[in-house]
């Protein structure tokens, strides 16, 4: 007996066709999504089974191994310069009195200096104070006090004794003494040893360090100063040169330190 299929079969048969593949197709891709992506492996391309993909590891290299250390680099040096602060102090009745007989003194001390062998450029004015004098239970002064200050530049230890000594006698009752010191004029050549001693001491520590952790000593990644080298007085007898002069003048020595931060490298 033939059979009619009327268009509502044929819509009907259709769209259950339709359901099974889409169910088929998410049945698939649920399965391909569960799996786990791989790149492809050294052993897959050597001749595994094709369409079979290997983990990827991202693995980051070990920071390269460093030892930091601090050297130390100290030099001696005996001091060529004085520095020498003196002046006058003049009291009297008047402001214009003192200051006159401040002058006088001041401009004698001067040429003692000057007569001394001390250059003029050496010689510098670093001070003027002008007060009242009160006695003990007065507001009435009885008088003024005139200071006047300068500082001298001696470049010859060997006769600065004798010059100190001319400036004194020449500024009478009224001189003064305020300060002495000694320094370096150049020290880029203590500093230049200062500085390879303290590379050198950085490096027998790194060394020591790296033979104590069993790994060899590489290179130098970097150097830095710590800080500015300093002056430091060492005193010393100085004998012979207080028999040269008339006021002993001992020069004794300074010392300069240098500190360095050195970075290595570890093999």
């Amino acid at each position: 007996m033939a059979s009619t299929v009327t268009p509502k079969v044929r819509v009907a048969a259709a769209g259950a066709v339709a359901a099974i593949l889409l169910i088929g197709a998410f049945a698939v891709g649920a399965d391909q999504g569960g799996a786990a992506v791989r790149t492809p492996s050294a052993s897959g391309r050597a001749g595994g089974q094709p369409g079979v993909r290997g983990a990827a590891q991202l693995t980051a290299p070990p920071a390269a191994a460093r030892i930091t250390v601090t050297g130390n680099g100290t030099v001696s040096g005996t001091p060529n310069q004085l520095a020498l602060g003196m002046g006058v102090h003049v009291s009297a009745a008047s402001v214009a009195s003192a200051l006159q007989q401040a002058n006088a003194a001041v401009r004698r001390v001067t040429a003692a200096l000057r007569a001394r062998g001390v250059a003029a450029s050496h010689i510098q004015t670093s001070g003027l104070y002008i007060q009242p004098n009160y006695p003990a239970g007065s507001s009435a002064p009885s008088g003024y006090g005139v200071s006047e200050l300068l500082t001298a530049t001696l470049t010859q230890l060997a006769v600065a004794g004798g010059q100190i000594e001319a400036a004194v006698r020449a500024g009478g009752n009224a001189a003064t003494v305020d300060n002495v010191s000694l320094s370096l004029t150049d020290t880029s050549g203590l500093l230049a040893t200062a500085r390879a001693r303290a590379i050198a001491d950085a490096r027998v520590k790194a060394a020591q360090y790296a033979k104590a952790v069993g790994r060899p000593l590489g290179p130098v990644i970097s150097v830095s100063d710590q800080a500015n080298a300093v002056p430091l007085p060492i005193y010393a007898n100085a004998a012979g040169s207080a028999a040269r002069s008339s006021v002993p003048i001992s020069p004794g020595s300074q010392q300069l330190s240098i500190s360095v931060t050195v970075v290595y490298a570890l093999g």
